[in-house]
């Protein structure tokens, strides 16, 4: 496998992954919910931190983190706190308890998505693909793209 094809199978699995997350309520989603998502994985990786210091890592605008933010705020996704050595920033933490949104998400599975992926009704073969999955997350987790920039 070339950088290409890791590319592109990482395209894939992030298009999959949006399909399989709960809309209801919430319509399809858009470049702004992947945006949340990597604030989210972010802030699940480095609770505490500024908008700032988010924007930085994750190469996003710091608009799009701000934007972001406020939206799992709005959601009880995260909790903000000021800054106690700067009082105009904003420190960002996961919230201690997940908010009724995050526990629908969790809940949630990537099955009846990767099955229209695939083309295939088979349950051992989905279940197959989930396995490998969940394999290759336990060794690529969000901390690995930290240490790749670092």
């Amino acid at each position: 496998m070339d950088g290409v094809e890791l590319f592109l199978l990482g395209r894939t699995l992030m298009k999959i992954g949006e399909e399989a997350l709960p809309t209801e309520g919430i319509g399809r989603h858009s470049t702004s919910v992947r945006t949340v998502l990597i604030v989210v994985s972010d802030v699940r990786a480095h609770p505490g931190s500024a908008v700032g210091e988010i924007a930085t890592r994750t190469g996003l605008p710091q608009s799009a983190v701000s934007a972001a933010v406020a939206r799992l705020r709005d959601t009880g996704a995260v909790v903000t706190e000021p800054d106690p050595d700067d009082r105009r920033r904003v420190r960002i933490r996961p919230a201690s308890e997940p908010s009724a949104r995050v526990e629908e998400v969790r809940a949630s599975t990537v099955d009846a998505a990767l099955a229209a992926a695939l083309d295939t009704g088979d349950p051992r073969r989905i279940a197959a693909i989930v396995g490998l999955l969940e394999e290759l997350a336990r060794h690529l987790t969000p901390q690995a793209v930290t240490r790749l920039r670092g």
